[in-house]
């Protein structure tokens, strides 16, 4: 008997688990996905979009020391091609009604780890003291146009 009860009560929990695991599922085909790239950079026809919205997330691709609408980087190193790649990022969110203190998750990609110091100096500038996103950096090479720094970021809208 106590068996019987035992397994009951697996069953019964398990198929609420099941039924509450669908109704995740399928509030998963109900996001609403945007894509989003600026007019500077319509005639690239990059591969990727500049930003790409999910609900109220907004995934802000990999930004370089380009300025928006060029396929160049702005000369003087990590430090100015940082300071680029953010305020490329910034025009970006406040095109898409966001900001940078929205931003709550960044990943810098390095050329060299050695620049690790001079990019973060520049990095901080845009964040104010308190609003500090989360972050992790990493070096690879290979980053596009020989840059030194690439910085993705997500935030609120």
């Amino acid at each position: 008997m106590h068996r019987l009860l035992v397994f009951t009560f697996c069953l019964i929990f398990y198929s609420g688990a099941v039924a509450e695991n669908n109704n995740r599922l399928k509030d998963v085909k109900d996001l609403r996905i945007e894509y989003f790239t600026l007019e500077d950079n319509l005639g690239f026809d990059f591969p990727f979009s500049d930003a790409t919205i999910v609900d109220d997330v907004i995934y802000v691709s990999g930004q370089i020391g380009n300025p928006l609408g060029k396929n160049e980087l702005v000369p003087g190193g990590v430090r100015q091609e940082t300071r680029q790649a953010m305020e490329n990022i910034e025009t970006i969110l406040l095109a898409l009604g966001s900001s940078m203190d929205k931003v709550f998750k960044c990943t810098c990609m390095l050329s060299d780890m050695a620049d690790w110091s001079e990019m973060s100096e520049e990095y901080i500038r845009f964040f104010e003291q308190d609003r500090k996103p989360s972050r992790s950096a990493f070096a690879g090479s290979g980053l596009a146009l020989g840059a030194r720094v690439e910085i993705e970021c997500w935030a609120i809208r």
